[in-house]
């Protein structure tokens, strides 16, 4: 016979709570190095400084002629050419000049580069049409990186610019935070897997599939760990396992008040539940707890809520594991194109898209917004974060939204 518990033995946290409980227990995973060809969206570990002057002596920014600024438009004899990674042998005196190619060395004598464009070369000798200054069109020594200068700060994701700043440096091996090992388990006796023949009642196993791809997107490693059946000895091995192979783990469903609602009583066992519910929507019974020192989040088994509480409390957990300084997804105000119902006792995290329209943000609903409609989520870019209210917000009211996708055009 089924029983239900009438009353949560979990007090209601708020979303503010839970978040910092959350933050209070995450700090970076050791570091490594890693080849600098390879780090693209990881976070640096400790700050890089500049070894040497860049560049390290003067360069032309152009391709033109070295000259003497004080011989004014006066004609200049020519007498040769330094290509980049020449050698700035040649020496420029009064009344000479010398071909130059860009980031070819500027030779002694030489305080400024006129281009090719001003100028006009007939026999070995240079016209100019138009008087430089000193220092035209030459990078000066340490223009770009000062000897001694931070080049990246420690907690830097790094891209494309920062990974060829580091080669700039000479640094092709780079200290960045370790990934996080992320397990995922789903569970329930109605779950299975999506290509198996199913009853009526069951449902094909979306949430691990969805877990694992956004924890991918979040910088981590993912680990499967399959479906497991509501009995108590299946799901406990589980999840030592996930606790043994991840740093941390994910579970997917089994977190409400039912009896076959086992992942709480077995994390309270196994270590502590930190929270057990949420005064938010959607995802109230999301989990949190630790087991010898690792991360456990119970998500709920809807799919919806599942995905809405990783972004709002999974994700940015992770990106700290990581070492990001800002973890955390952008917010801004937008514009609704229409009216909204929020929850009346808590705040909803509603699917929308977010797009630019006449110099403002707007945000379109994405539709229904069942915790079971996966639909809802597609397409979307934002979460709009509806305080709880009786009244309907109307069309043009401005509330805040969470950004999970780059904003669209109108």
């Amino acid at each position: 016979m089924t029983e239900f518990r009438n009353e949560s033995p979990y007090p209601m946290v708020s979303i503010e709570e839970a978040q910092r409980c959350i933050n209070a227990l995450c700090a970076p995973l050791g570091v490594e190095k890693i080849a600098s060809l390879y780090a693209a969206g990881r976070v640096l570990g400790e700050s890089v400084s500049a070894s040497e002057d860049v560049p390290d002596s003067p360069r032309s920014a152009m391709d033109g002629y070295a000259v003497r600024a004080d011989d004014g438009v006066a004609e200049r004899r020519v007498q040769g050419a330094i290509t980049a990674g020449g050698d700035a042998a040649i020496v420029v005196t009064p009344g000479t000049a010398v071909r130059i190619m860009t980031g070819a060395p500027v030779p002694p004598g030489a305080d400024a580069v006129i281009i090719v464009e001003q100028t006009e070369e007939r026999d070995g000798v240079l016209r100019v049409h138009q008087s430089p200054w000193s220092g035209d069109n030459i990078h000066v020594v340490g223009q770009d990186i000062a000897r001694g200068a931070e080049a990246l700060a420690a907690g830097t994701v790094l891209g494309a610019p920062e990974i060829g700043l580091l080669a700039t440096l000479g640094q092709t091996q780079a200290r960045v935070y370790r990934r996080p090992r992320v397990a995922v388990l789903a569970t329930g006796d109605e779950v299975v897997e999506p290509d198996a023949p199913h009853a009526s009642g069951e449902v094909r196993d979306s949430n691990r599939y969805a877990l694992l791809a956004a924890v991918r997107e979040a910088g981590c490693d993912p680990i499967s760990l399959g479906i497991v059946r509501d009995d108590v000895s299946l799901q406990r091995a589980a999840v030592l396992r996930g606790l043994a192979e991840a740093d941390v783990l994910l579970t997917s469903g089994g977190v409400s008040m039912g009896s076959h609602d086992l992942i709480k009583p077995i994390l309270a066992e196994l270590g502590d539940v930190h929270f057990g519910r949420v005064a938010f929507k959607p995802g109230k019974p999301t989990t949190f707890a630790t087991v010898n020192g690792k991360l456990v989040f119970g998500l709920p088994g809807y799919p919806v809520s599942s995905l809405v509480s990783f972004e709002v409390f999974v994700r940015p957990a992770l990106r700290r594991l990581q070492g990001d300084t800002t973890p955390e997804r952008p917010r801004v105000r937008v514009v609704l194109e229409e009216m909204i119902r929020p929850s009346r006792d808590r705040p909803e995290y509603q699917r929308v898209i977010v797009y630019w329209c006449e110099g403002w943000l707007v945000a379109r609903s994405t539709g229904a917004q069942g915790s079971s409609r996966l639909l809802s989520l597609r397409g979307a870019n934002g979460l709009l974060i509806a305080p709880p209210s009786e009244q309907p917000y109307p069309k043009g009211a401005e509330l805040e939204a969470m950004l999970t996708g780059m904003i669209k055009p109108c």
